[in-house]
């Protein structure tokens, strides 16, 4: 039986939809890292933050943290893109056009990532209504507390012009298991780091 880690195919679906969604809502291009690392908690960080909670199937959690650069560059060319005159641009991030901007933005790629997790795998994936706040100060972020060890990670992003912006995600400890398509053989995918950890205790 095929094993894949929930958290590695959650954070590699949210990945390739963040670039995907906010490419198509800028026309500028967006990169992220290869690497994702794992982390021991996540947390909403300043200058923007949004999270959005996962629920169905499976629970989690998803936090995107902008750098007050990366947030102006991405509004910006958002409203540019849609046609918003110049002079209707705001240039403060505090500003609620901002935030509001990033939320929409954030919306669209939970949601993008969600059909993408449940055309995959045939799973329920229900998501909530994110909000993105300006924050001066870290909050510590977590899901359910009866859910032991839940598994993070975070992935960095990177603007056109290289402002920093980052996804983290946590993910009760859970795999996909697929026991339908005849394949008794494991797959390389199996061997994730968090298996390799606990082999190595």
């Amino acid at each position: 039986m095929s094993k894949k880690s929930v958290i590695n195919e959650v954070t590699k679906c949210y990945a390739e939809a963040t670039k995907e969604i906010i490419e198509a809502n800028t026309g500028k291009s967006i990169n992220y890292a290869k690497t994702a690392l794992k982390i021991p908690q996540v947390y909403l960080k300043p200058d923007i933050g949004c999270f959005v909670e996962l629920s169905g199937d499976f629970e989690g959690l998803i936090i995107m943290n902008f750098s007050k650069e990366a947030a102006m560059e991405i509004y910006k060319n958002y409203m540019t893109y849609i046609g918003m005159p110049e002079d209707e641009i705001v240039d403060s991030y505090t500003s609620k056009e901002v935030s509001d901007s990033i939320g929409e933005i954030v919306n669209q790629i939970a949601g993008k990532a969600r059909q993408s997790i449940e055309k995959q795998y045939g799973i329920t994936v229900k998501i909530n209504q994110p909000k993105a706040i300006v924050l001066s100060s870290t909050i510590m972020m977590s899901i359910a507390a009866d859910l032991v060890k839940p598994r993070n990670r975070r992935i960095s992003f990177k603007t056109e012009n290289k402002n920093p912006f980052y996804a983290e995600i946590s993910i009760e400890q859970t795999e996909f298991v697929n026991i339908f398509n005849g394949d008794n053989e494991e797959t390389e995918e199996e061997l994730d780091i968090d298996k390799l950890l606990e082999m190595n205790k």
